[in-house]
């Protein structure tokens, strides 16, 4: 049995242009114009074939060891460029079909000769189909990441949109706060609040918290450790947009608002520092 596998894995050794061949052909029949949509053109797919293919006739000769590690290597090499490219995993991992029959078509020609027994073939898979798992997995991690990473950039972009802050004249900015604040919430509305409004060199800054549904101790405690360490940075800052059945919540919980500058809609903080309105004659 040794020497039959020796025998398929030089054969597939040595028919490695004609099989890297037949390989790149399925794909492209398969993805028609879509590679060179993606930026792979048909040579890549070649030299990766012709790469793959040789590796796979050398696990049938040399130690899997070896192999193991020059497949892993080209495989994350290969699974970052085309993820890179925009291709789908779906389309990564069918990929690895095409392989597979190739592969087989070279041991199903053998087995109709009769050059190949039967213990042989369940052999030759043994050791060849782990390697081609082994991809699809490595394929299948790098998406993971890749993904991971477009999760966390939206995340990280919409948090930043939930806490914005709008300017009105140099000087002065509104923060508008929206829907429920939570710890981690309240941490970034600290955060931006400081770091934007030292940025943007402000003298006011509004907090609006009208479309916040519910205040409690915590919240109100935050906005007041963000209204301390803006008045250190000499930065005034007005609240707005308190709705009656957050005040007597407030009232409920025994919540002073009388150390923080209160206004009840942004127009009246705004008048308050000094904006009036001009009417059309």
């Amino acid at each position: 049995m040794k020497e039959e596998l020796q025998y398929i894995g030089e054969k597939i050794v040595k028919n490695n242009d004609k099989l890297a061949k037949s390989l790149s052909e399925l794909m492209y029949i398969e993805y028609n114009q879509k590679l060179h949509q993606y930026g792979i053109e048909e040579y890549h797919i070649m030299e990766w074939t012709m790469k793959l293919i040789q590796y796979i006739g050398e696990s049938l000769l040399k130690d899997q060891k070896t192999v193991t590690k020059k497949i892993t290597n080209l495989a994350t090499y290969i699974g970052k460029i085309i993820a890179e490219n925009g291709i789908s995993l779906k389309h990564a991992i069918k990929s690895i079909s095409f392989v597979r029959h190739v592969i087989w078509n070279v041991f199903t020609e053998e087995l109709e000769q009769n050059r190949l027994s039967a213990i042989t073939m369940l052999s030759v898979s043994k050791i060849i189909d782990p390697f081609l798992d082994e991809i699809s997995h490595i394929f299948s991690q790098i998406y993971e990441v890749q993904n991971k990473k477009k999760i966390d950039i939206a995340y990280t972009a919409l948090e930043e949109l939930s806490v914005p802050i709008v300017p009105i004249t140099p000087g002065v900015a509104v923060m508008p706060i929206i829907g429920e604040i939570d710890t981690h919430r309240s941490t970034l509305i600290m955060q931006t609040g400081l770091d934007k409004s030292a940025h943007m060199e402000l003298s006011h800054l509004i907090l609006d918290i009208s479309g916040v549904q519910i205040v409690d101790t915590m919240i109100v405690n935050n906005l007041f450790n963000l209204v301390q360490a803006l008045r250190l940075l000499g930065i005034e800052t007005i609240l707005t947009g308190i709705r009656p059945e957050i005040a007597q919540t407030s009232v409920r919980l025994g919540i002073d608002f009388r150390k923080i500058n209160t206004k009840a809609t942004l127009e009246q903080a705004l008048e308050g520092i000094g904006f009036r309105r001009v009417m059309n004659k």
